[in-house]
């Protein structure tokens, strides 16, 4: 592991703790500068390929998924652990499905179920585009159902 500040290739191993998506945390300390970094490792599994409502397929792509994750938590107070937690649960799912393609539509939905549950205002922004919501009626639709739910 090549330290972040120094670029020296030796850094011996401090800490060891596991997240709840059986990722590894590991804190090191550079053996030359000796300063301290953590480094993150995960199982890397095959994800399906993602069919998009155009026809084109792609490989799924964490990063994308966050980006959108984070836009639409911008602002609120929703941690970026959540927000990796969230999109770990998603690739999760769909590495459970078992199958070598699924829409789009899969991952679109599993990640508004888990906005829902996160921040709810993170989630009309996100369901604004994902849902299509292209007039004040229909996002106002969504906000009474989302209201009704909390009563």
């Amino acid at each position: 592991m090549r330290c972040p500040y120094c670029q020296h290739h030796d850094s011996k191993v401090l800490d060891t703790s596991h997240d709840s998506h059986g990722g590894i945390r590991r804190r090191r300390e550079c053996l030359k500068c000796r300063r301290r970094f953590s480094s993150y490792e995960r199982a890397v599994l095959a994800a399906p390929l993602i069919s998009k409502l155009d026809g084109t397929r792609e490989e799924f792509d964490r990063e994308k998924l966050a980006r959108g994750i984070r836009i639409a938590c911008a602002k609120r107070p929703v941690s970026a652990e959540d927000i990796d937690r969230l999109v770990g649960q998603v690739e999760s799912q769909l590495q459970q499905l078992g199958k070598p393609e699924v829409s789009s539509r899969v991952v679109g939905d599993l990640a508004i179920v888990g906005l829902k549950e996160l921040d709810l205002i993170a989630y009309i922004r996100y369901a604004i585009v994902y849902l299509g919501l292209d007039d004040l009626h229909s996002i106002r639709q969504e906000i009474d159902r989302l209201l009704e739910d909390q009563d």
